[in-house]
């Protein structure tokens, strides 16, 4: 049975693939396979660059021709390699044997066994998983990441002169702006990425327990950490980790992983927020033509692009918490938990992307409902106590905080008339009065 939207078992492969497209270029198992050859053929590369004798005789004309064999990989190549892991049954085996195939054919048979020269499977793994993580945050990412700060960052400009009653513990609270409390999140937003960026994007590579011990035997004279440092690098791209074990040690890894989960949380409170404002009618939503609200109540609009975002946001949280418990704990040298843990890495990012454009979609069809604004602020002229009684603190006046308190914890409804007739009754001058009166909620806003 051939893989198809409806037989898919996941639905990042099924229901939501056309939303995560662009992740399969860095996550899906053609994409490891590719790294993996990546990673190896520029190993023989720095190789031959580091002038070992034995491949002094390779001309680094030839050079082009083997970056060509990553760089117009195909998925005939990566069925090839398949194919070969299916007698090797080791997919790292498959890669090197593939290469060995390449080498005959460009006339470097001679030199075929400095392929995978003293490494150990990790060191491949190590190095391509890091830099599949770092292309795919690169490429399609920060993409997503900024489509969905820049709308924020839009509205919260939109939106920065629209009073708005606050609540706090789900009560009537002092007035805000509708702009600023969305600038709360654009800021919460970028100073998470900004921690996120600070992460390196680190890999092991030293050999079968971390020591460079089959390459010095080989070559006692040559610096292989200067070597593996300057490959990893200044070929790869990456943080050489360095001492390790067999394995990369993860814990950059795990704090990238904490810092994406931190920028899912951000944006599922973002979600519950807005969901909220839409159930207070604060806003409406624009409706699509044709577009079935529930099967049993026609008149619904519902706010489902920020609930399926909270969804999958939780999912991606889930499985980045996983990824960073799990993975800088390994038994003694290296244990294989961490192989198959791995081979998700993709999930959370494709939960992610979908959360992103889930919410993106959301926010677009919000049509502001101010007349409800203003109805909250207008029935809710208790809040401007804090306002008053703060003044007459100011003002030295005896017990303004008892004195409001009065007033507003009562049963009768305050309203602009009430709170007018108590700044009557209270012994200031009459420029006081005047200040207290001119205040109301929509101008109780603050900076």
């Amino acid at each position: 049975m051939s893989i198809s939207s409806l037989n898919a078992i996941s639905p990042i492969d099924g229901r939501y693939r056309n939303k995560v497209n662009a992740l399969a270029a860095y996550f899906s198992e053609e994409a490891l396979v590719k790294y993996r050859v990546l990673v190896e053929i520029e190993y023989f590369i720095a190789l031959c660059e580091a002038q070992l004798p034995q491949l002094s005789g390779v001309d680094h004309t030839v050079f082009d021709d083997l970056r060509a064999i990553y760089k117009s990989f195909s998925t005939e190549d990566a069925q090839g390699i398949k194919d070969i892991e299916t007698v090797t049954n080791h997919d790292v085996k498959a890669v090197e044997y593939f290469i060995k195939e390449k080498f005959d054919a460009l006339g470097l048979a001679k030199y075929k066994e400095f392929i995978h020269f003293g490494l150990t499977s990790q060191d491949i793994n190590n190095t391509a998983i890091p830099l599949t993580i770092k292309d795919a945050m690169n490429a399609v990412y920060v993409t997503e990441f900024r489509a969905l700060l820049e709308k924020l960052k839009s509205l919260a400009q939109d939106w920065k002169d629209i009073p708005m009653l606050a609540r706090t513990h789900g009560q009537p609270a002092s007035p805000t702006r509708l702009g600023k409390e969305i600038e709360v999140f654009v800021v919460r937003l970028e100073e998470q990425f900004n921690l996120l960026n600070d992460v390196p994007s680190a890999a092991k590579f030293g050999g079968a327990t971390g020591n460079f011990n089959a390459h010095k035997v080989a070559y006692p004279n040559t610096d292989w950490k200067a070597f593996g440092t300057k490959f990893v690098q200044e070929k790869l791209g990456l943080q050489h980790s360095f001492p390790t074990t067999q394995i990369e040690h993860y814990d950059h890894m795990a704090a990238l992983f904490d810092a994406l989960k931190r920028i899912n949380t951000i944006i599922i409170d973002l979600n519950r927020d807005i969901w909220t404002y839409v159930s207070m009618e604060y806003f409406k939503q624009k409706i699509k033509k044709g577009e079935v609200g529930s099967s049993a109540m026609p008149h619904k609009v519902n706010p489902i692009d920020f609930e399926n975002s909270e969804g999958n946001l939780g999912m991606a949280n889930a499985i980045f918490e996983h990824l960073s418990a799990k993975l800088p704990i390994s038994r003694l040298q290296r244990d294989l938990t961490d192989s198959t843990v791995l081979r998700n890495v993709g999930v959370p990012f494709g939960h992610t992307l979908i959360g992103f454009k889930s919410t993106v979609k959301g926010l677009n069809k919000l049509l502001l409902n101010e007349a409800k604004f203003a109805q909250d602020l207008e029935n809710n002229w208790a809040v401007v106590a804090e306002a008053i009684q703060t003044i007459l603190r100011r003002e030295g006046y005896p017990n303004p905080y008892e004195a409001l308190k009065g007033l507003t914890r009562t049963n009768d409804k305050i309203n602009e008339r009430s709170i007018s007739e108590f700044i009557d009754t209270l012994t200031v001058s009459n420029d006081i009065k005047t200040e207290l009166k001119a205040i109301n909620p929509s101008n109780y806003t603050g900076i």
